[in-house]
Order: structure tokens, then C-alpha cells, then sequence
């Protein structure tokens, strides 16, 4: 039996991108040397939205973003079963000497944030990296890597799975957390 909480609903997602959001604009004001960089393909549903929220709070600022595929970077690539197949990128700037907010959705074992690194160094050298995510799973790491922004962190078994349900796919906003047995 499958035992499902839900975490954050539609209202309460959109109040933590708001928040999430302020962070951005206290930290980076201007936005005039930052670059908004989703990680495909989950982290940039996440992206999309701040990117969203962003210009309604400063609409006079131009924010430069992209997403990008960490497909032929990870670690598992020579493990799977199946092959991956290359998403559509959209990475048409440089991110040489910008300051870079990485977006995912989900911080587990920090793997797909360390791939996710390394694909954007192909693309120029950065002054800095931060990263958004929107749920932290706080004990989990297998790799020290933190979030800078934080929606909500919690504390999940490796036998629960956290799932992000964004209206584009699922025809809801929701973050649920499924016990599995």
C-alpha cells in the first residue's frame, strides 16, 4: 500500500516562488550580470515560473536565462538500460563571468546538480553558481552540495520518493511525498 502526503499545494507553491523570488531580487537587484539557468527537463518548470514572477516584480529588467540538458554529463550514463535521449537545449548566451542561479525542482543526492555543472562549463566560465530549489531532502547528499534558496526542506527516507506535479504535465501543482513499502 502506497501511503501519498502532500506537501506544498497550488497556493502554497506559488507563495514559496514569490518568496523564493524576493531572495533572488534582494541578492541580485539588477540583474545585469546574472544568468537564470533551469536544469532540464524537471528544473525548468521551476524556472520558467521564477522567470515569470520576476518580470511582473521588475518588469524594466531584461533577465537573461537558458536551460540546459545534463543527459551525456551524468554519472550513471553507462548504467542505464535504456538510452537517453538529448532534450532541445536552450542555452544561447555565455555564461562566461556571470553569476548563474542553477534551478531544479528536487535536491536528493546533489548528482544531477554536480552534471548539471559540468554542462554549463562548456559554456564559459562563471564568477559564481548558485542554486534554487524548490524542495531540499535535507539527508540525502551523497555529494556536498547545498542550496543557496530554498522553498521548503524536509527530511525523507530513501523509501519515500518526492514527487513535483506542475500543471504542464500533470494538470496540477502539487509536491507529494509517497511512502513506498
Amino acid at each position: 500500500m502506497l501511503e501519498e502526503i502532500e506537501l506544498l499545494n497550488k497556493q502554497e507553491i506559488e507563495i514559496t516562488i514569490e518568496r523564493l523570488c524576493m531572495q533572488l531580487i534582494e541578492n541580485h537587484s539588477g540583474f545585469e550580470n546574472t544568468v537564470i539557468i533551469g536544469v532540464q527537463p524537471r528544473g525548468t518548470f521551476l524556472s520558467n515560473r521564477i522567470l515569470a514572477k520576476l518580470q511582473t516584480l521588475v518588469s524594466k529588467t531584461k533577465i537573461k536565462s537558458g536551460n540546459v540538458d545534463i543527459s551525456f554529463y551524468r554519472d550513471d550514463l553507462l548504467r542505464r538500460d535504456e538510452p537517453i535521449l538529448l532534450q532541445e537545449m536552450d542555452m544561447n548566451l555565455t555564461i562566461e563571468g556571470k553569476n548563474v542561479i542553477l534551478i531544479d525542482d528536487v535536491l536528493f543526492t546533489g548528482r544531477s546538480i554536480r552534471s548539471a555543472i559540468d554542462a554549463l562549463m562548456t559554456f564559459g566560465r562563471p564568477n559564481s553558481v548558485e542554486l534554487l530549489t524548490l524542495i531540499d531532502r535535507r539527508y540525502s547528499r551523497h555529494l556536498p552540495i547545498q542550496p543557496n534558496y530554498v522553498g521548503r526542506t524536509i527530511d525523507a527516507l530513501e523509501s519515500e520518493k518526492v514527487i513535483v506535479e506542475w500543471d504542464e504535465i500533470n494538470g496540477i501543482d502539487r509536491i507529494l511525498m509517497r511512502k513506498l513499502e
